[in-house]
């Protein structure tokens, strides 16, 4: 997938907010942990997707310009077949890609930057900001679900790093 497919390079401080959705959350946990959890290709299948929801990987290559194809099956068996193109990667505080279909031209890719914040009590602060590319994309994502199943994917790798499994 190019890396521009289906969006702009106008720099992400000036696109418009109505084009984004934030999600936030402090997990208890190292920043190191959990920043390990998303880039570790041991761990991210293992506590990605919503609650019920199952990632069968097709492969998973964690760098800059690598890619994460992988079917994320819901509960009742749907398939949603996706592609994660990391674009920046800055250990241990950012992660950057682009999010879709596995498809090499999706016209509803967005842009997903991740934060990772220490906290002086060593808990981190994790913030999900997802630039989407219309305001009308951006609702429709938001009507389909994405406010709720990011904060069960947030939860999830909560549950997954404080329950030691990131070790």
């Amino acid at each position: 997938m190019p890396a521009n497919a289906g969006q702009d390079e106008t720099p992400l401080s000036t696109w418009s907010l109505d084009r984004e959705i934030v999600l936030s959350r402090v997990i208890n946990a190292r920043r190191e942990l959990v920043f390990s959890a998303w880039v570790d290709p041991r761990h991210l299948p293992e506590w990605f997707g919503p609650a019920g929801f199952k990632i069968e990987t097709k492969s998973i290559d964690i760098r800059i310009g690598g890619e994460w194809r992988y079917d994320m099956v819901a509960p009742d068996g749907t398939r949603y077949t996706t592609r994660m193109r990391f674009r920046r990667i800055e250990k241990p505080q950012l992660i950057e890609f682009d999010h879709g279909e596995d498809k090499d031209v999706d016209r509803g890719i967005f842009r997903t930057t991740i934060t990772f914040d220490e906290q002086s009590d060593g808990k981190t602060v994790i913030t999900l900001r997802q630039l989407h590319p219309t305001k009308a994309q951006r609702e429709a994502t938001i009507g389909f679900g994405a406010v709720e199943y990011g904060y069960q994917t947030l939860d999830k790798l909560a549950h997954y790093v404080e329950s030691g499994k990131a070790n």
